[in-house]
């Protein structure tokens, strides 16, 4: 891994850990909802860079960075929707939109280099 994709994937690593410490004070009748798919959005944005990395082929690769992609972007919308509903205040949700936008920019530099 280039010293670039490290970075990336601590950044991707860094959001996991926000997300989920944020989503441990949301509402407990959550938990099988908004809760449940914001933490599994956001872990698969790392597991599919992770293994779309670890497959070596570059259109292999690509369609699994894309995946990332969508799940970044799917993950950003609810991070949205959890402070629009006042589960999440309004700090952990600019720190997550700021690590979103990095993310989406370097895993976006990432998929354009495969193209």
């Amino acid at each position: 891994m280039t010293e670039f994709q490290d970075k990336l994937k601590a950044k991707m690593h860094e959001y996991v850990t926000v997300v989920y410490a944020a989503t441990k004070k949301f509402p407990t009748d959550e938990l099988y909802g908004v809760t449940s798919q914001l933490r599994r959005a956001a872990l698969s944005v790392i597991l599919n860079y992770i293994e779309g990395y670890a497959r070596g082929k570059s259109k292999v690769t690509l369609n699994f960075y894309e995946i990332a992609y969508g799940s970044l972007k799917e993950s950003k919308y609810l991070v949205f929707f959890s402070h629009s509903q006042s589960y999440m205040p309004k700090e952990e949700y600019e720190q997550c939109l700021e690590l979103a936008e990095e993310i989406g920019k370097m895993l976006w530099t990432e998929i354009e280099r495969l193209k």
